[in-house]
């Protein structure tokens, strides 16, 4: 069994970042907007800042009351969307229950839209040209890579279907010629199917869900979820103490696919600048 290092491989990734962004003749730039209070977005979004100032990115944080109407965050990405110093643009999620996420994800022009949400950048990739892709699905190929884990014929198995994670990361599997099925809340005879998988990637958010009795002997796990116990202890969809102990890879939480999502952010967002007209 090896632990897939999340933290060294982001480490190396945003070190060759870095001196493209140094070899640049324009200054990438990021933008993060975020809406009300909520502690896990504004964890996220000071990491994210922290990435940006390595790799050399210019980054803001726009950081608006709950209280902002949909309108008003309307407004405020068509005014980064029509500033040519911004080349990326996230709107942290979940954003309150007041306002659309879909009117909004749509708002975003879809070539600043680094997090690869905008319906345009979902239908290229699902029809096989991608131009953003969203990131943690981007980050776990890049393990693969870096793993050397070849797709090509393999099973694959997804549990979880949101557009965030399990969708686009089925879509890029099979651009890696695996064969791929996507299970969920709905599916039957769930660790049948997770048994059958020679690559296993969880995204459903519960608590340590898929044991070693649900994992083929030698697959490869990436664990995607980020759940906290009563003690705020911080665990992930698969219980890898259990499931460290059948699998040829694995991914660990923290300091597994997490770490990966923040970078393939600014290695998208330096994309972005790269086509820019600038």
């Amino acid at each position: 069994m090896t632990i897939i290092d999340g933290k060294t491989l982001s480490a190396k990734i945003q070190a060759e970042l870095k001196r493209e962004v140094d070899g640049m003749p324009i200054h990438p730039g990021l933008v993060a907007i975020l809406v009300g209070d909520d502690s896990a977005s504004q964890i996220y979004v000071r990491g994210k800042e922290r990435d940006a100032e390595k790799v050399g990115i210019k980054s803001e944080i726009v950081r608006l009351p709950e209280t902002t109407t949909e309108q008003e965050l309307l407004e405020v990405i068509d005014k980064y969307n029509q500033d040519l110093v911004w080349h990326g643009i996230i709107v942290q999620l979940p954003l309150p229950k007041h306002i659309n996420e879909d009117h909004i994800l749509m708002k975003i022009l879809p070539e600043k839209d680094v997090d690869g949400f905008h319906p345009t950048n979902m239908g290229r990739l699902w029809a096989g040209n991608p131009l953003m892709i969203p990131s943690t699905p981007a980050g776990i190929m890049e393990m693969f890579k870096e793993y050397k884990v070849n797709l090509d014929g393999k099973r694959a198995v997804v549990v979880g279907r949101s557009n965030i994670v399990g969708k686009p990361m089925a879509q890029l599997l099979m651009m890696g010629n695996a064969t791929v099925t996507i299970a969920h809340s709905h599916t039957k005879n769930l660790s049948e199917l997770t048994r059958e998988a020679d690559i296993l990637v969880v995204a459903i958010g519960q608590d340590r869900f898929i044991k070693a009795t649900d994992v083929k002997s030698g697959a490869v796990v990436i664990d995607v979820g980020m759940n906290r116990d009563s003690a705020g202890k911080l665990h992930g969809d698969v219980d890898f103490d259990e499931v460290e102990k059948v699998a040829s890879l694995i991914t660990p939480v923290p300091g597994g696919v997490g770490l990966m999502t923040r970078t393939m952010l600014m290695k998208q967002t330096i994309e972005a600048a790269k086509r820019s007209k600038l």
